[in-house]
């Protein structure tokens, strides 16, 4: 071989040793992106990586229900029923029985379609990340089941109640999706979220009426009354939220209002409200006894303007809501005590 005419530099060495292109590089992703999805990873692989008993798992799925809500919220359909009940026999205390347990399924399926629609948000809210129900052990998929299982039950019973509680039952749990559901998330629609608790406010009263009577005039004068109360407490629940809400991008009333905007609206419905029970009390629409409950209204009042004064942070609508619930509890009780006095 003649090295000096170039041959052996003409040679393949097998080796190539020109200059390589740089590795192509992967994007990192954006900061707020990662830090968004972290807490929702991290969740659902704890949850997926406890296994546990069959008795520690009905506990674990028991513990994703909203209990108190879920109670407090069967006045207004248990005392839609006895607006309507008329003579108490043992076949309509045993449909009431079953009222119960198809509306406690019903609202039940609501908070958790509503829990597992926001899970993510509710992972990055200080205020909600330690009742998401992936720190309790249960995935998300699990929770879908959960709700789909609550949906079930409560059509299961309102279908054998009737006709006429099938359809409102149906109707509410259409609401409620519009409302959660991420394809629709009316929750973050300022005044057509109001608009679907005032709707839903109102069926949920007529699903007790309907149990013993068809739908008429003064019940549904009656459920108007219900509805102004839930639409109140759904936009002071909404100034509690507004500092998640606004960190997630939820555009709420109190979001986009602001809180004491929306503070002051939830605060005029709640004062229609009073107004409205001693009109129907006055008109005979319901035992004219109640308007002596507009004596409760100047205690909800104080309590709203104290709220108002300590800046209305998170512990102190809380504070009020415990307040008030306890006035509406009253009144709840004077309403049934006033129907059986009549009866």
């Amino acid at each position: 071989m003649r090295s000096g005419s170039g041959s052996i530099s003409r040679m393949r060495t097998g080796v190539d040793l020109g200059p390589r292109p740089a590795p192509h590089a992967v994007p990192a992703p954006p900061p707020a992106a990662a830090a968004a999805a972290a807490p929702a990873a991290a969740a659902e692989h704890a949850a997926a990586a406890r296994p546990a008993s069959p008795a520690r798992l009905v506990r674990r799925y028991l513990s994703c229900l909203r209990w108190r809500e879920i109670l407090v919220l069967q006045g207004s359909p248990l005392l839609g029923a006895a607006f309507a009940m008329g003579e108490v026999t043992a076949g309509r205390v045993a449909a009431l029985a079953v009222l119960t347990a198809a509306s406690c399924c019903l609202v039940a399926h609501i908070f958790v379609l509503n829990d597992w629609a926001g899970m993510s948000a509710d992972l990055k809210d200080p205020n909600k990340q330690a009742g998401v129900f992936a720190a309790r052990g249960i995935g998300r998929r699990e929770v879908g089941w959960l709700w789909l299982a609550l949906l079930v039950a409560s059509v299961a019973l309102c279908g054998w109640l009737g006709p006429r509680p099938l359809a409102i039952a149906l109707a509410i749990a259409g609401l409620s999706a519009l409302y959660s559901v991420p394809a629709y998330h009316a929750k973050g629609i300022p005044l057509l979220n109001s608009a679907l608790h005032l709707a839903g406010g109102i069926l949920h009263f007529l699903l007790g009426y309907s149990l013993f009577s068809a739908i008429d005039r003064r019940g549904l004068e009656i459920a108007c009354y219900f509805a102004l109360v839930f639409v109140a407490g759904h936009l002071t629940q909404e100034v509690r939220d507004h500092e998640g809400d606004r960190l997630n991008g939820i555009k709420t009333n109190a979001v986009i209002f602001g809180k004491t905007t929306t503070f002051a609206a939830g605060l005029a419905v709640f004062t229609l409200a009073y107004v409205y029970l001693a009109v129907l009390a006055a008109r005979a629409i319901v035992p004219r006894a109640l308007v002596s409950l507009a004596i409760l209204y100047p205690l909800h009042l104080y309590w709203s303007l104290a709220a108002l004064r300590a800046g209305l942070t998170f512990d102190s609508i809380r504070s009020l809501r415990a307040r008030y619930r306890a006035l509406y509890t009253i009144i709840g009780i004077a309403m049934l005590a006033a129907l059986l006095l009549e009866s």
